[in-house]
């Protein structure tokens, strides 16, 4: 969306307003569709992409990090989402920090972003040493950084064998492999055999990414 088109939408005062009025939030989801329906973003824009993911985060009675991570891989802000991934860790059940990082990076490969994969993935150790945070050590963590460097080359081979030796922590979290089917389209041209399923697919196909 052309700027000027933006900021006559919303300007960041009204932007901050909005984000802390539970009444007028929902705007924001339409104006998504809209800003990606007309706008030159295929995703819409990143800036209100942030503001919702911001505003379910810290104002949703019950934090849904699928939904937050959804809008803020659509956003530009790395170093908000690494914070968010980090204070989210610390609210997990023990041992199940480590999703957060690994369905934050999917979701980013899933676009066929490994850029921004990858710089997620230093801010959030940067964070974490910053802190004195020990970062998350799990098969999990291995895959994902294995498959970032797979993803380098045009290795479709080594990329199955690393979903196959790594099944027992992909199905940690049933997202994983709908994910990983969409990382194989983007990166290797492998057609699904079947559509995404379930609230990642709908949101998923809402805004144009299949």
């Amino acid at each position: 969306m052309p700027r000027r088109v933006t900021e006559a939408l919303y300007s960041w005062e009204e932007a901050g307003a909005l984000a802390k009025d539970r009444t007028r939030w929902r705007i924001i989801p339409a104006s998504i569709w809209w800003s990606a329906e007309f706008g030159a973003l295929r995703y819409g824009s990143p800036e209100l992409h942030e503001m919702l993911a911001d505003y379910m985060y810290s104002q949703s009675p019950e934090v849904d990090m699928v939904k937050v991570s959804f809008h803020f891989v659509r956003g530009r802000n790395l170093k908000k989402f690494a914070s968010t991934i980090i204070n989210f860790m610390g609210k997990c059940y023990p041992g199940e920090d480590d999703l957060a990082i690994a369905r934050a990076i999917l979701m980013y490969l899933s676009l066929g972003n490994l850029r921004d994969a990858n710089k997620l993935m230093d801010e959030v150790e940067t964070e974490m040493q910053l802190k004195h945070l020990d970062f998350p050590q799990s098969e999990l963590m291995q895959f994902v950084n294995y498959l970032s460097l797979t993803l380098q080359r045009d290795a479709l081979p080594l990329f199955n064998m690393l979903r196959q030796n790594y099944k027992s922590s992909i199905d940690r979290d049933p997202l994983f492999n709908e994910l990983l089917d969409e990382v194989a389209k983007k990166f290797y041209g492998v057609q699904r055999k079947s559509p995404l399923q379930g609230m990642f697919g709908d949101i998923f196909k809402m805004m144009g990414g299949e």
